[in-house]
């Protein structure tokens, strides 16, 4: 016996041997679907016992096998089941010599045989025979399972006879010696008479018998003829069948002790319940088989205690196995018997769950020789060594004689190469070798198992792949090392495997489909997300001059309601809902939109990507694929993902796919738990209009905001600034509008530093895609440079022209010059001076439009616009004249020109000044005094109690205050000479006003008339006063004369009464004069305060009083007088 069978268990010593084979031609899935059905009748209760029949069938069995059949009776094909296709009477008598000629292969053993004939009808199909069934078809056979159960019960009845037959003890007649093939030259010429063969005879048939008593389902019987035959056996040496006695006593055993079996198949011994006797099969159960006496009536409790102390325990089944294997062991021609007693323990110690010792029984296996092996025998016995290791639990032992089996599946004898079913196997050691072909499964935790070795067999699986012809198959498995060992590979195994990777891929491009195997095995894809790895994901906002803008009042309501608390410091989030949170900032449908990712190219060389995009859910996108080229291990890189989301509504941005060394990789950011992320889901909200700014000034170098203008001007100068909007989106520009903010409020800014028109601009939208507008803005800067002037040179009159001041005025004051001076054109006074300074301003264009306005939102548009202020002229010293009317005064002014240009300075009714470089001039402009109308007024309890002059005091105080803040930083007495009077008096002398420059013209002897008006500027009533007009005349010489009673005289008084006067109310007093005498005459005129009788005099800088001066002429001669 030279081949094996490795499926063999313990309880297969209980079964009979029944070969099924197809006689002649018989199609093979016919015949396999008439075995399958042959085969479930694999244990029979016998009608009147409580005994079952295991049967064990065999569609394929050595004769030589057979011979062996002595030795242990399990092995003796004791049934024959023939099948066959007859088409015709003609082809029965070939037919049925076929059969018999197939009975006369194991006709010594054969108990009984039948004949199933398939397509055969007519007279003899209706014949009725014992050993022949004739069926119509292999589809019309319905009786098949019942003529198998007759069938085994026959051979029952053979068996039970030929038990009974040599279990009965004759002592009158000679034991025959029963043998195995190669012992019979070896007894030729022994004396058959000796104690010593007759012993072996015994020992030989007791265990025998023990074989059939176990088969015929008498277990009790079974282990006393063990017992027995043990002990003779022993006595005599007879080690082979010593071996055999054991095994035979550890089946028995193991039946006992595990009746659900050991070979894991718990179909093969579900009984058959055949003839109604379910009653019978479940006593078999509850009693066990062999619970029963030979004439089938029920043993009492003692046949049950006899059995269980025949019976081994546990531990001893495991040293009796040892001890039949040892026995083995030493015949050369017993190493089939051998291994398979080795293969029966190991399935024993599964049960028993004792994994070491079944180890050192495969151990054992691994080296029986079986003399010379074809391949395909070497390919079963490693395969069943696997299996084996695997039972006990040892899975890279299992997986390394899977190996060594797929590796004899190719070796270099075999002419035609089985590489399909080497990759078939090497697919099967994935698991014992801790590798799966589903990479997300495969990375979870820690790396498992021997890198080197898992590599090794990833390789052997790609060139297995490619023998076969699928290098569809080769760039999955090279596409799965590379992810899964590429921390594991030295830099010269990455390029190795790369270059072999782009190779495959020339000829099938690698994607993410699933692959299916013809048996049905799919390998899942494998995206390359090493290549490049990524460390983190960020959305970016777009540019700020797109970011789109909610209304105010149409702020959605973003509170969650998740927790009934306010606040929680339990911050109660997962990484999952990290990646689905929502980012506050928002994108537009239309716009390219921006993910940057952190890369890192783990190579030891550039790494090309070939495509690289965004993978997306919720609208729709247009990806733009990016083309990368990363230099050798590279660090943190950073790379810009751009795509135009087509629709709005919410977008998760779900991962990004590559295309590297021809492979296409889907990377989900699910599957990557080590990628830092912010948020994932954005909103994208309608599309908006675009605006694209130009300006007519030019740009900075640099600015904070993306559109920007700078100039540089004097102060005071106006530049115009064009800027022109132009519409590039697709959607209509339908509302716009302009703002302005100045941003350094440092600098006193005088008037409106940016004016524009947008009457113009609004009346050409709604604006359509590609056409523009224009608007004017004019850049005024009006600044205070005060300060700069103590700098300079102090002037004084001397080589001074003094422009604007009229010649003729009688009271011209000479300005005398400071102490200290600095030479006009030196150059640390320019440097000093010469200062610049900043203003900034940013114009904000808010506009909308398309159906993003319709949901209430804008973008706005920043124009910076960026002004540098030099200062132009300077008025370094400041002082007045007195003008020649009342409410009108000269301001001088120092006018020095800090430029290097050439000035022209123009006020209102003066000649033009021209100022040089560095040059500093006087000029004189008349102007207007300050009317004070707010000035608040005291409490009229404290003007009780307050001196007139205290309060006069604090009045002129308060009017210096209010024009040092309008003209800057004047002295006191400067204000008061540019401020009007609370109280003003006009003066009428003949019709003519008097003022300081109007001199009024009478004649002598004539009345002239005299009007005095008070008007009350102020906001409190005033009055009522006594006003005296006294005349006199100036010398000019400092000396004035108040007598002139003979010179001049009153019509009338000359104290006038003026009552109460309310505010911006007037009050007028009419006189005359008569003049006595020519010349030059000047009216005084005094106020007293007339209420309760006080009589006060008030001082004449409250009421402003002009000058009145009258000349008196000579009477012309009358002609005829």
């Amino acid at each position: 016996m030279s081949i094996p069978d490795y499926m063999q268990c313990a309880e297969d010593h209980q079964t009979v041997l029944v070969v099924v084979q197809p006689v002649g031609i018989v199609p093979e899935d016919e015949f396999f679907r008439i075995y399958k059905r042959i085969t479930s009748v694999a244990q029979v209760s016998i009608r009147d016992s409580q005994r079952n029949l295991y049967i064990r069938y065999r569609h394929h069995y050595l004769p030589e096998n057979n011979e062996w059949g002595d030795f242990q009776t399990h092995r003796k094909v004791v049934g024959l089941i023939s099948v066959t296709t007859c088409g015709s009477a003609k082809e029965w008598p070939q037919t049925s010599d076929r059969f018999h000629c197939q009975k006369d292969v194991f006709g010594a053993t054969l108990y009984d045989s039948r004949l199933l004939v398939f397509g055969l009808q007519g007279e003899i199909a209706e014949q009725q025979r014992t050993d022949v069934a004739f069926y119509p078809s292999y589809d019309d056979c319905p009786d098949v399972e019942k003529r198998v159960e007759d069938f085994v019960e026959s051979i029952f009845i053979v068996l039970e006879s030929k038990r009974l037959d040599r279990a009965t003890d004759k002592s009158g007649d000679k034991i025959p010696l029963l043998c195995v093939p190669f012992e019979k030259k070896d007894f030729v010429g022994l004396d058959t008479d000796s104690r010593h063969y007759k012993k072996r005879c015994q020992g030989r048939m007791r265990k025998h018998v023990g074989d059939l008593c176990l088969q015929a389902g008498m277990l009790q019987d079974a282990l006393v003829h063990y017992h027995m035959a043990v002990e003779l056996l022993r006595s005599v040496n007879d080690f082979l069948w010593l071996g055999a006695a054991l095994e035979g006593l550890c089946s028995a055993s193991v039946i006992f002790h595990y009746p659900g079996g050991t070979a894991g198949k718990a179909s093969g011994r579900e009984p058959s319940l055949a003839h109604g006797q379910g009653q019978a099969a479940d006593a078999g159960k509850r009693h066990r088989p062999g619970a029963l006496t030979a004439n089938g009536i029920s043993a009492d409790t003692s046949s049950e205690i006899g059995r269980a102390k025949n019976c081994l325990g546990p531990e001893d089944i495991i040293e009796k196995y040892k001890e039949a294997i040892s026995y083995y062991g030493k015949y050369k021609n017993a190493g089939v018997i051998e291994l398979e007693a080795c293969v029966k323990a190991v399935r024993v110690l599964a049960i028993q769950k004792r994994a070491m010792e079944a180890s050192e029984f495969l151990q054992n296996a691994v080296y029986i020789n079986l003399g010379q092996l074809s391949e395909e025998e070497k390919i079963q016995r490693y395969s069943i060594l696997s299996e084996l290791y695997h039972l006990i639990g040892f899975h890279r032992k299992s997986a390394f004689f899977k190996r060594v089996a797929a590796m004899q599946c190719v070796a270099p004898t075999i002419p035609e190469p089985g590489w399909r079913a080497c990759y078939k196997l090497l697919l099967e050691t994935l698991s014992g070798y801790s590798l799966c072909l589903d990479p997300k499964d495969f990375s979870k935790g820690s790396h498992r198992g021997w890198a080197a070795v898992q590599v090794r067999l990833l390789h052997e699986l790609v060139y297995a792949s490619r023998r076969m012809g699928n290098p569809g198959l080769s760039v999955r498995h090279l596409s799965f090392l590379l992810q899964t060992m590429l921390d594991l590979l030295s830099d010269q195994e990455k390029k190795e495997v790369t270059q072999s990777l782009e190779n495959y891929t020339s000829k099938c491009p690698g994607g993410m489909e699933v692959l299916t195997l013809p048996d049905g095995l799919k390998l899942p894809p494998v995206p390359l997300s090493k290549l490049p790895i990524v460390r983190s994901v960020k959305l970016l906002d777009l540019p700020v001059s797109l970011r789109p803008h909610k209304q105010k009042g149409l702020l959605e309501n973003n509170m969650s309601s998740k927790s009934p608390f306010i606040y929680s410091p339990i911050i109660m989030h997962t990484r999952g809902e990290e990646r689905t949170k929502k980012i506050e900032f928002r994108w537009v449908q239309g716009d390219v939109c921006e993910v940057q990712l952190m890369v890192y190219n783990p190579m030891p060389f550039e790494l090309r990507v070939e495509h690289m995009g965004l993978l997306t859910s919720g609208v729709e996108f247009e990806a733009l694929p990016a083309a990368l080229s990363l230099p050798a291990e590279s660090g943190l890189y950073p790379v810009t993902l751009v795509g135009v989301p087509r629709t709005a509504g919410n977008i998760n941005i779900s991962g990004y796919h590559t295309s590297v060394f021809g492979v296409t990789s889907d990377c989900l950011l699910d599957g990557l738990p080590s990628v830092r992320t912010s948020g994932c889901v954005v909103e994208v909200i309608p599309s908006l209009p675009r605006l694209q700014l130009s300006t007519s000034l030019p740009r900075p170098f640099s600015s904070r905001l993306s559109s920007s203008v700078s100039v540089q001007l004097f102060n005071g100068e106006t530049q115009q600034l064009t800027i022109t909007l132009e519409n590039i989106g697709s959607e209509d520009l339908e509302t716009l509008e302009v703002t302005s903010k100045t941003c350094n409020t440092k600098e006193k800014l005088f008037g409106e530093f940016l004016s524009w028109d947008l009457e113009e601009a609004v009346s050409q939208l709604p604006l359509k895609p590609g056409q523009s507008v224009t608007l004017t803005v004019n850049v005024k800067v009006r600044l205070d440079f005060s300060g700069g002037e103590n700098l300079l040179q102090d002037l004084n009159d001397d080589g001074i022209s003094v422009t604007g001041l009229p010649i003729s005025s009688p009271l011209r004051q000479v300005l005398k010059p400071r102490a200290e001076t600095k030479p006009l054109g030196s150059e640390s006074s320019k440097t000093d001076y010469n200062h610049v300074k900043t203003l900034e301003a940013v114009m904000t264009f808010k506009y909308s439009g398309g159906a993003g306005k319709m949901e209430g939102y804008y973008r706005d548009l920043s124009l910076g616009v960026h002004v540098d202020v030099e200062p132009s002229v300077f008025f370094t010293r400041v002082s007045t004249l007195p003008a020649t009317r009342t409410r009108q005064c000269h301001l001088l002014l120092d006018v020095f020109n800090s430029t290097e240009h050439e000035l022209m300075v123009s006020a209102n009714n003066n000649q033009d000044l021209v100022l040089h470089p560095s040059e500093c001039q006087r000029m004189a402009i008349q102007v207007a005094k300050f009317d004070f109308h707010t000035l608040p007024q005291p409490d009229q309890e404290a003007v009780r109690y307050t001196n007139p002059k205290l309060l006069e005091e604090e009045r002129l105080h308060a009017q210096a205050s209010m024009i040092s803040s309008t003209l800057g930083s004047l002295s006191v007495s400067l204000s008061l000479s540019l401020s009007l009077c609370s109280s003003s008096l006009d003066v009428v002398v003949n019709g003519k006003p008097c003022d300081c420059d109007i001199i009024a013209d009478c004649k002598v002897g004539d009345a002239v008339p005299l009007e005095v008006k008070l008007t009350n500027r102020s906001k409190n009533a005033v009055g009522p006063f006594a006003l005296t007009v006294v005349p006199f005349q100036d010398y000019q010489n400092g000396v004035q004369n108040y007598d002139l009673q003979d010179a001049v005289t009153f019509i009338g008084s000359n104290t006038f009464y003026i009552d109460m006067v309310k505010p911006t109310e007037n009050s007028a007093c009419m006189g005359a004069l008569l003049f006595l005498y020519t010349g030059d005459f000047y009216l005084n005129i005094k106020f007293q305060d007339d209420s309760a009788g006080q009589g006060k005099e008030l001082p004449p800088s409250w009421f402003g009083l002009p000058s009145v001066h009258i000349k008196a002429l000579e009477a012309p001669i009358e002609a005829g007088a």
